[in-house]
């Protein structure tokens, strides 16, 4: 369980394929504080820690998640937003985030708005349920309010902080982020449609 406020950046140093499989060496500011079977949100997909030094450590995709994140576009040097799991005696300063990849977008529109920065993105129109003015949205692990909601896509302010301290200073038009919507929105959701 995650909160979306991300804590440090990492960077790819190596990929590994083997079978349908990518492990990745990460090198990080974090690495020396982990250990083997902790979970690491890598901008937005959940991970865990196989092996680690006090510069980096490994992890591995395997196909399903390589199927539904753009994990497997990763390559070396791919700058990456990390936030270790939830621990139950702070604060919850963003939202409750599985790590569990929902979905893709892509990137339609970046532009500056005099100190702050704007994003529209494209996404399938099957998601549209799960997206509300205002909500909630974890966007490479990120937790972001989106607005200007369509039932294709919608768009997010970002404030200089974040801009400046995860990887959405590198994201271009055309780029492909990770999507996970809010969990208790598609709790809901499901149980609408189940009494449908």
């Amino acid at each position: 369980m995650f909160t979306g406020i991300i804590e440090e950046t990492g960077i790819v140093e190596s990929i590994k394929i083997e079978g349908s499989n990518y492990s990745f060496t990460i090198k990080s500011l974090l690495a020396k504080e982990l250990k083997v079977d902790q979970s690491v949100s890598h901008s937005g997909v959940c991970l865990t820690i196989e092996s680690t030094t006090e510069e980096n450590y490994t992890v591995t995709a395997i196909n399903e998640t390589l199927q539904k994140t753009n994990v497997g576009k990763w390559q070396k040097g791919t700058l990456m937003n990390l936030e270790r799991c939830l621990k139950f005696d702070g604060r919850l300063d963003g939202h409750i985030v599985q790590g569990h990849v929902d979905t893709t977008a892509v990137c339609t529109e970046r532009k500056e708005n005099n100190g702050s920065w704007e994003f529209s993105f494209y996404t399938h129109e099957r998601f549209a349920s799960l997206m509300i003015e205002k909500g909630s949205v974890t966007m490479n692990g990120i937790s972001l309010t989106i607005f200007n909601v369509k039932n294709d896509g919608f768009s997010i302010a970002v404030i200089p902080y974040t801009y400046n301290h995860t990887n959405i200073h590198q994201l271009q038009k055309n780029d492909t982020v990770n999507i996970e919507f809010d969990m208790i929105g598609k709790y809901v959701n499901r149980i609408q449609q189940l009494k449908n």
